[in-house]
């Protein structure tokens, strides 16, 4: 079908939503498919058994994409992070890449990836211009990562890790999710880790995200209790925040580290009030929340032939639903129940 007329509007100076946070952060799933099956990720069901995974139709297609980052940096997008499932491991994933971080106007371009096949591709990025990375690592432990991906990776991440920091990128976060009883023990060696290598790492809540989710009180373990942890290594020196800089606290263990640590604290200090971010689901739906299921279909509109304009009015319409917060608390403490969406989906 013919497209209408597809102009959009000069780039304004930024987006606002209805609570005057600023919004200039586009997270966009590329893919729900992914090389591991880490237990906070899939279902109890789906860890068994296949997993039941998008079709080439259902997702959005490169050029769909590029489109809608061609008309959210017209409209103030500045920040673009690259998710999944696991980004790597969509075909032609480099080509895409290349023509994105082409577009005038945008100036940030990251990823998050399980690290795997970053020593593969680790060159290709950092000359393609996406030189920060965020990697999924939840134990130290070759075994455990095993236990807790499905698969055993811990050497192709830690030579992915190794990769990225001879290229020079930076900065590099790796990520934890603290889980008890799982990987708690390892906090206190996470945290060392950021005293002789240049990255941040990253402190997570583990979060109720998914149908069936393996989230439990016993299992989450909040930020003050890891970080009081960590205190007995040393003095927690607050870092400021830059412009661009995400929802982690960031400190510095002691005036000698090297590297840094982040806290992120969705449920025990959450901050819905400095949200900045949109995501767009591999399936082609806008989420102004993570933790809220509310939706809007952006794939339906990029396909019924409508012009710009009309994605435009799409990108909107998720910013002025977007909650004041995600008031998860409440609504576990009501009912027990979560977000819904599965996490491979949605982009992590």
């Amino acid at each position: 079908m013919t497209q209408k007329n597809t102009t959009i509007a000069p780039r304004t100076n930024g987006l606002v939503d209805l609570f005057a946070r600023s919004i200039s952060y586009l997270r966009l799933s590329l893919t729900d498919r992914c090389n591991l099956r880490c237990l906070y990720c899939v279902t109890e069901e789906e860890s068994d058994g296949v997993l039941t995974k998008l079709t080439h139709n259902e997702l959005l297609s490169y050029e769909e994409l590029l489109r809608v980052v061609r008309v959210a940096v017209a409209m103030g997008i500045t920040k673009v992070r690259l998710t999944g499932g696991e980004p790597l491991v969509r075909r032609n994933v480099m080509r895409f890449i290349r023509e994105l971080t082409g577009i005038e106007g945008l100036d940030d371009v990251r990823i998050t990836t399980n690290g795997v096949l970053l020593e593969r591709y680790g060159r290709e990025l950092y000359e393609a211009g996406v030189t920060k990375v965020n990697i999924s690592l939840d134990s130290l432990k070759p075994e455990r990562v095993a236990a807790i991906t499905g698969v055993n990776c811990f050497d192709a991440v830690w030579r992915g890790i190794e990769t990225v920091l001879t290229l020079g990128f930076a900065p590099v976060k790796l990520n934890m999710v603290a889980m008890r009883h799982i990987n708690d023990d390892e906090i206190v060696d996470f945290a060392r880790l950021s005293r002789r290598l240049p990255v941040q790492v990253r402190f997570i809540e583990f979060m109720p995200i998914g149908e069936s989710s393996r989230w439990n009180a016993d299992t989450y373990i909040s930020t003050d209790e890891i970080m009081a942890r960590i205190a007995a290594l040393g003095e927690l020196i607050p870092l400021e925040k830059g412009r661009n800089d995400g929802p982690a606290r960031v400190f510095r263990l002691g005036a000698d580290s090297v590297g840094t640590l982040g806290f992120i604290s969705p449920l025990s200090h959450h901050f819905c009030n400095r949200c900045n971010r949109l995501r767009l689901t591999s399936a082609g739906a806008l989420r102004s929340c993570l933790l809220h299921d509310d939706e809007v279909d952006l794939r339906t509109v990029l396909r019924n032939g409508s012009g710009d304009e009309a994605v435009r009015e799409a990108l909107l319409a998720a910013i002025r639903n977007k909650p004041e917060g995600h008031h998860l608390e409440e609504r576990l403490r009501r009912s027990g129940g979560d977000c819904h969406g599965r996490m491979s989906r949605i982009g992590g």
